[in-house]
């Protein structure tokens, strides 16, 4: 069940692909509507192209996703204490590989994309000083029930807001791996968990049978 609310979660992500000038980052219910509208006809549109080489979509995510994504905070924030005495060249090895996982996990669950449709929640009030912002999305994947989704959405020092986790139906993302891989991190290193991300990342995208 967790995977099916990933997997929409991460369809649901891909939606933020428009063109920079055509969205205001400066807020983040705004830019996450208009990308939303525009990036579901892209994805209906290159599914010709997708469905004959799956590994396109690894072009797509990058291109058009991971702009909107802040990866090096989410992988910071999932080594938590782990960051005290680490070596920063360790750390930073982590994040490269961190966001090369992504992709590739954003590519891989996308090939289940089936014309989903969402609706947002109401639009949070932003306070000046305020940093951090849930977005609330329910996602319409008949015939099975909606799975209800939320945003963490962090301000840059530009202004312009990214996202760095997601919560569905009360499991974050970044508290879900954080436990899968902290016990690792402890007995074998930050490199180790790298090394390993760095291998996830180059297996190939394939298409999965769906499941109710």
């Amino acid at each position: 069940m967790l995977k099916r609310y990933v997997t929409t979660l991460w369809i649901l992500l891909l939606s933020w692909t428009v063109n920079a000038q055509e969205i205001d980052r400066t807020d983040p219910y705004k830019m996450m509507k208009q990308v939303a509208e525009q990036s579901f006809k892209r994805l209906k549109a290159e599914q010709p192209k997708i469905q004959e080489n799956p590994e396109y979509l690894k072009v797509i995510v990058e291109e058009e996703l991971m702009p909107y994504i802040n990866d090096q905070y989410a992988a910071l924030k999932l080594l938590g204490s782990n960051l005290k005495g680490a070596k920063r060249e360790d750390v930073g090895e982590f994040v490269t590989a961190f966001r090369a996982y992504l992709v590739t996990n954003y590519a891989q669950v996308l090939t289940q994309y089936t014309n989903q449709e969402i609706e947002f929640g109401p639009e949070p009030q932003l306070e000046d000083d305020r940093r951090i912002s849930s977005i609330k999305v329910d996602i319409i994947d008949s015939p099975r029930p909606n799975i209800k989704l939320e945003f963490k959405l962090r301000k840059e020092k530009s202004g312009d807001w990214k996202a760095f986790d997601m919560i569905a139906e009360g499991i974050s993302f970044l508290t879900s791996k954080q436990s899968e891989w902290n016990g690792k991190i402890r007995q074998e290193g930050i490199l180790a968990v790298a090394k390993e991300l760095q291998d996830l990342s180059k297996q190939p995208i394939r298409f999965e049978s769906k499941t109710q």
